[in-house]
């Protein structure tokens, strides 16, 4: 949905993908990376990226959420050919080297591949126009985590190349289930995706059908929340958003490993303080829900 919309949409130029682990594992993230360029004609490279977090920590990919395949099980046989390069870190430094200052970085899952451009290169943290992240859960409007009390599955999943990265001095948006969760595409707004003639829309609606499924067994009769595509449009309207300022960091360990905590009183001097030598990252505590839809749906549909 994510990268459909950033496609479609007249506001950004995608200028490369980098596949993660996650959603499922490396090889298939890469393959559906590579699907999804091949079969909706988007003009870019695809790499692929860390098969495992930072510190090399096996992880079971969140089938019951994504299916098997990361698509929603679609039933089909996808065998795109080979992406163009196997390591994607080095293809984001590259690509922020040869173009400085003019390259928003959005990241739609784990940090990995971004925390080793940084470790290839830290200059490069200083030669973005920005860096989107879709992640983080921060309490705001008593929203929580969801793969623990306190964290969000992109952030968990490598929790020590995301502190990395908020420590690094990329200049950084994050786009967590503070605002996602508001996000809603409700079973009315599914159905007319899927009655679209739009390729892309029977594509994401179809896959996402198993993603409904499994927030109804979660207690969403409704629909299912808008997670990454939310990214996409702040980097598209980010006026659809509310921001906080504040120096963020992560738990890499113990029972909050995940969390993203964010020190909004620049003033206070902590026991311990982690933050005083981070940089301040905007966090989004609010969003106009029914515009960031509009923007999808005109977009997805009629783009």
């Amino acid at each position: 949905m994510g990268i459909l919309l950033a496609h479609k949409g007249h506001q950004l130029d995608i200028v490369g993908l980098a596949s993660v682990f996650g959603n499922a594992d490396i090889e298939v993230t890469t393959r559906n990376a590579v699907h999804l360029r091949n079969t909706f004609g988007i003009k870019a490279p695809v790499y692929q990226g860390a098969g495992l977090a930072l510190d090399k920590r096996e992880q079971t990919p969140p089938d019951f959420v994504h299916g098997k395949d990361g698509l929603g099980d679609l039933g089909k046989a996808i065998n795109p050919g080979a992406p163009d390069g196997d390591n994607a870190a080095q293809f984001i430094v590259d690509s922020v080297m040869d173009n400085p200052n003019e390259l928003t970085l959005i990241v739609l899952g784990r940090l990995t591949n971004l925390a080793q451009a940084v470790l290839l290169e830290p200059r490069i943290t200083e030669l973005v126009e920005q860096v989107v992240v879709m992640g983080g859960a921060f309490g705001f409007g008593s929203v929580r985590g969801n793969v623990s009390p306190c964290a969000e599955a992109n952030i968990f999943g490598d929790a020590r190349a995301a502190d990395l990265v908020c420590q690094s001095g990329f200049p950084i948006a994050f786009v967590g289930l503070d605002v996602t969760m508001r996000c809603i595409i409700d079973n009315a707004l599914q159905a007319k995706i899927k009655k679209s003639q739009q390729p892309e829309c029977q594509f994401v609606g179809a896959a996402s059908d198993f993603y409904a499924d499994f927030y109804k067994s979660v207690g969403f009769p409704g629909g299912f929340p808008m997670h990454d595509a939310c990214a996409v449009a702040f980097a598209m309207a980010p006026d659809l958003f509310k921001v906080e300022e504040g120096p963020v960091r992560v738990a890499t360990s113990g029972v909050a490993r995940g969390q993203t905590i964010m020190s909004t009183d620049r003033n206070r001097v902590y026991e311990e303080d982690y933050w005083s030598a981070v940089g301040l990252a905007r966090v989004c505590v609010d969003i106009d829900a029914d515009a960031v839809l509009d923007l999808y749906q005109s977009t997805i549909l009629e783009g």
